[in-house]
């Protein structure tokens, strides 16, 4: 028997257990997961350390670097998104739905957990601990697969959290992590009908498309992040800067960071340089249309193959515009149905952008990189689904729950 199906077998069993725990229960099993984080907190980075060194010596850029690190600060920021949890409300149980039919019949619409959750995602290994904790709260069992690169730190973070929830009533087989690299236990994951309830890849686009592709248990497909910020001829130029700014470099390791800067064509004349230059000043590595270009001073020409990238990195893309009209087809054309923003003092035109856009967080005058579950007040985020089946954008607790009809007789028959 494989890795992935003995673990597996052990979540499913699990997952029974987990659908019968009180909130109660489940809220201290958190606690002590968020305790374990902080106590053990070296002994996670010594690991991470690791996977870092592996990280360099294989040639790892920096962006993606920052994404796998950790240091006391970010596991305290994590134990502190489990602790987020504890306060959210239960979803487990909840009357959705009450009514009765002329024959007597009352029927109650309930939300459920889902089972066993598969999670196949990539480097950053807070992941681990996001996934772990909505899942447990929601009442389920889940399998995690993460990157080889977080490898060292998802096998001692796994271990802490464990151990934690061995001092509680919640079983420590709900939580299972897939040691192996090898890409076939992505593929064998996939195909796990039966055990697997859902799959949840979140990571790049090549990993989302293959899950997608080839997965025959149901999937929730969280989206890559081509994102936009349009800045639109009556924008206020200080807030428009601020906006591109923080949606740029705040941290564009991540997939709510901003791709390309839209301007419209007035905006442009007047600002594009000064905007282009404080970019540069930051170490961001500017594409452009040939429009840009003559504004804003030498800058690689754009192609549409960067339009279409997701960089996760230190490079923007930069179009002028002449309306925005064009600027909502080229977001149709190039985006990811992910974040998308319009800075502008017109009210009229911010309704427009905000109804004919087709994303998951559509945002007027802020940041695209407040999609985030933790800042939408969900806690902890299991990822931001771009799909638009059973959930959208920041997936938190309600997402990682299905609903059953409870019905109520004495004694009906159908004729």
């Amino acid at each position: 028997m494989s890795e992935v199906v003995q673990k597996a077998l052990l979540g499913k069993d699990a997952s029974i257990r987990m659908a019968k725990l009180t909130t109660r229960q489940k809220n201290d099993a958190l606690r002590a997961m968020a305790d374990a984080l902080v106590r053990e907190s070296a002994s996670i980075i010594a690991a991470n350390q690791e996977d870092l060194a592996r990280g360099r010596q294989n040639g790892i850029g920096d962006s993606l670097l920052d994404r796998l690190a950790l240091d006391e600060k970010r596991i305290q920021g994590i134990a502190e998104g489990l602790l987020q949890i504890i306060g959210l409300p239960d979803p487990v149980g909840d009357v959705l739905d009450q009514f009765e039919r002329p024959n007597g019949l009352i029927i109650r619409k309930v939300s459920v957990p889902l089972g066993l959750i598969g999670i196949i995602y990539e480097a950053r290994p807070n992941v681990t601990v996001d996934a772990a904790g909505l899942c447990l709260k929601a009442g389920n069992a889940v399998l995690l697969r993460g990157g080889s690169d977080a490898l060292s730190s998802n096998i001692r973070i796994v271990e802490v959290l464990k151990a934690a929830l061995a001092s509680t009533v919640v079983p420590p087989e709900a939580l299972q992590l897939v040691t192996s690299s090898d890409r076939s236990s992505v593929d064998e994951m996939l195909k796990l009908n039966g055990l697997l309830d859902v799959v949840i890849p979140r990571g790049g686009r090549m990993l989302i498309q293959t899950v997608v592709a080839n997965a025959t248990v149901p999937v929730i497909e969280t989206g890559a992040g081509v994102c936009h910020t349009y800045l639109d001829e009556t924008a206020d130029p200080t807030i428009a800067l601020n906006i591109a700014v923080n949606a740029k470099v705040q941290r564009p390791s991540v997939c709510n960071s901003m791709e390309t800067l839209l301007l419209h064509e007035d905006f442009a004349e007047a600002y594009l340089p000064g905007i282009a230059e404080t970019f540069r000043t930051l170490g961001v590595q500017l594409r452009g249309c040939p429009a840009s270009i003559r504004i804003a001073g030498p800058m690689e020409e754009a192609t549409e193959e960067d339009y279409a990238t997701e960089y996760n990195d230190y490079i923007l893309n930069v179009r002028i515009v002449e309306s925005l009209d064009e600027a909502l087809e080229h977001i149709r054309r190039f985006g990811t149905q992910h974040s998308e923003c319009i800075v502008t003092e017109h009210p009229e035109r911010a309704e427009r952008f905000l109804q004919e856009v087709d994303a998951a967080a559509v945002y007027h005058n802020a940041s695209t990189r407040f999609t985030d579950g933790f800042e939408f007040g969900y806690g902890a985020e299991i990822g931001i689904s771009t799909q638009k089946l059973h959930a959208r954008g920041p997936m938190g607790l309600p997402a990682l729950t299905s609903t059953k009809f409870l019905v109520y007789g004495s004694g009906q028959i159908r004729g």
